[in-house]
C-alpha cells in the first residue's frame, strides 16, 4: 500500500512538473515585448491534462474607446467554427438521423452534382462545390445581411469545380449547407443546436452563435494596423453560419478540444473517422505538425480575427490563441509559444528599428514597377515615416532595421533600396522581386 501510494504521488508530481515546467518568464516576456511594441493583440490559453497552465491577454477590444481586452473577452473564431459543426454532424450521425453516406439531394437537391454529394464530402471539403468566398463579388456584399434563401440561390448557381471525391478544396460553402442540414435534422436554430448539444453540456462560458459585435458584452472588434490600428469590416454572421460564426475565448476553445479527444463528445469511433486525414484533411479538423510532434486541430481567419486550435495526443496538450489585431504574424507568435512551452531554443523576437530623419527617407521616394510583378508600389513618406503602397491597397508603413533596408511584420513584407540603381528588391512569401523605379 506504501509503495502503490508513493508511485500515484510521484506520477502526480511527475504531472504537475511537466505542466508547470516550461519558462513562465520567458513566455511573459514574449508578450510583454509583442504588447511593448505594438505588434499584436489578442489572448493565449495553454491547457496541460485538462486544465489551464498558462492565460496571456495582450491589447484592446475596443481600441477606440480604450478598452482592454481581458481573459474573458469573446472574439470570433472563425473557421475553428467548422469543427463544432462537424462534430454536431457526427452526434446526429451516431443517433442514426443522418449518416455520413446521405446525400447532399436529400436535402437540397437544386444543388450542383447534389446526388452524388455525401454528408462526409462536405465534411471532408470534397464535394466539388465553389466555394463562394472566393468570388470577388464576396466582398461587397459580406457586410450586409443574407436570408438562407438568398444564400441557397447563390450556391445553387455556383459551379461545380470537380467531381465529387475527386480530391480536396476547401469549401465555405459546404460548411454553410452543412448548418442548414444540421438545422433541418433537429429542427431547430443552429444557435440553438449549438447551445444544447456543446455549450451547455461542456459548460463552456463564453461561447455562442455570433451576431453584431456588441462591445458591451465583451466583445471585441478586429482591427488591422496600418499607421494606427483601424478598426476592420465586419462580416455579417448570418453569411458564414457555421463556417464562420461562432464567437468564443481560448480559454473555451481549449476546454471543446480536450472533451472532444477525451469522449464527451462524440465516440471513439467517430473520432477515430474525424481524424482520418485525406489529402491532410480529416471531418473539420487537420493535422497541425510542429517538429516531431503532431497536433490536431483547426485556424480560423474572418474580418482581422485569426485563431489557431490544437490538441497534442500525445501530450495531452492544447494550445488556443486568438488575435484580434496583428503585426508580428499569429503564426510566427503561436512557433514562439510553442518553443518556449516544449523548451526548445527560441531567441525572442527584436523589434528594434532605426529611427530615420524625414530627409533621410528622400532617397526612397517614387513610384516603383516591373513586368513580373502586377502592381506598381509608391512609396511616399509621413513625417519620418516610409509609406508603401501598391496600386488599390490600403497603403503600410515600413520600418527601418538596416540602412536601406525596410520590413512589414504584418504581411511579412521585407524592401531593400537600391538607390544608385534606382532600384527596390521586395521579398515575400518566400519570392523575391525587383523593381525599377520610375522616371
Amino acid at each position: 500500500m506504501k509503495m502503490l501510494c508513493f508511485l500515484v504521488l510521484f506520477l502526480i508530481t511527475l504531472t504537475i512538473v511537466h505542466a508547470q515546467s516550461f519558462n513562465l518568464a520567458k513566455m511573459d516576456s514574449l508578450f510583454a515585448l509583442i504588447d511593448k511594441n505594438d505588434k499584436g493583440m489578442g489572448s493565449l490559453s495553454l491547457f496541460q491534462d485538462g486544465k489551464e497552465v498558462y492565460q496571456k491577454t495582450i491589447g484592446y477590444s475596443d481600441f477606440e474607446n480604450n478598452i482592454l481586452s481581458t481573459a474573458t473577452t469573446k472574439y470570433r473564431i472563425g473557421s475553428v467554427s467548422k469543427t463544432f459543426t462537424s462534430v454536431i454532424i457526427q452526434q446526429m450521425a451516431e443517433e442514426n438521423k443522418i449518416t455520413l453516406n446521405t446525400l447532399l439531394s436529400v436535402f437540397f437537391p437544386q444543388i450542383v452534382n447534389s446526388n452524388k454529394i455525401t454528408i462526409e464530402h462536405l465534411l471532408r471539403h470534397r464535394s466539388g462545390i465553389h466555394n463562394f468566398t472566393d468570388d470577388p463579388e464576396y466582398t461587397t456584399y459580406m457586410t450586409n445581411p443574407k436570408t438562407k434563401e438568398e444564400l441557397l440561390e447563390l450556391f445553387t448557381a455556383l459551379p461545380s469545380d470537380f467531381n465529387p471525391d475527386e480530391k480536396f478544396s476547401y469549401s465555405n460553402t459546404g460548411y454553410v449547407l452543412l448548418t442548414m442540414i444540421a438545422e433541418k435534422v433537429d429542427k431547430k436554430s443552429f444557435g440553438k443546436i449549438l447551445e444544447e448539444r456543446i455549450v451547455s453540456p461542456l459548460k463552456l462560458k463564453n461561447t455562442y452563435y455570433g451576431s453584431k459585435i456588441n462591445p458591451a458584452n465583451k466583445e471585441a472588434f478586429s482591427y488591422n494596423k496600418l499607421e494606427f490600428w483601424e478598426k476592420s469590416p465586419e462580416t455579417d454572421l448570418s453569411i458564414p453560419m457555421g463556417a464562420g460564426a461562432i464567437v468564443s475565448t481560448p480559454t473555451d476553445l481549449n476546454i471543446f478540444f480536450n472533451s472532444l479527444f477525451s469522449g464527451k463528445l462524440i465516440s471513439s469511433s467517430s473520432l477515430e473517422t474525424m481524424t482520418s486525414l485525406k489529402d491532410g484533411f480529416g471531418l473539420g479538423i487537420f493535422s497541425i505538425p510542429f517538429y516531431e510532434k503532431k497536433a490536431f486541430g483547426h485556424t480560423g481567419g474572418i474580418d482581422a480575427f485569426r485563431t489557431t486550435a490544437a490538441f497534442f495526443p500525445d501530450d495531452n496538450f492544447s494550445v488556443a490563441y486568438i488575435s484580434n489585431g496583428a503585426v508580428m504574424i499569429p503564426n510566427e507568435i503561436l512557433l514562439g509559444v510553442l518553443n518556449i512551452y516544449y523548451g526548445r531554443d527560441y531567441a525572442l523576437p527584436d523589434f528594434k528599428t532605426l529611427i530615420l530623419s524625414s530627409e533621410d527617407l528622400n532617397k526612397f521616394l517614387g513610384t516603383y514597377g516591373s513586368p513580373t510583378f502586377p502592381l506598381k508600389i509608391t512609396i511616399s513618406k509621413k513625417e519620418n515615416v516610409l509609406i508603401a503602397q501598391a496600386t488599390g491597397q490600403p497603403s503600410f508603413p515600413l520600418d527601418a532595421y538596416e540602412e536601406n533596408k525596410f520590413k512589414f511584420d504584418g504581411a511579412g513584407i521585407k524592401i531593400e533600396f537600391i538607390p544608385d540603381k534606382q532600384q527596390m528588391i521586395l521579398k515575400q512569401s518566400g519570392m523575391t522581386f525587383t523593381l525599377e523605379r520610375e522616371k
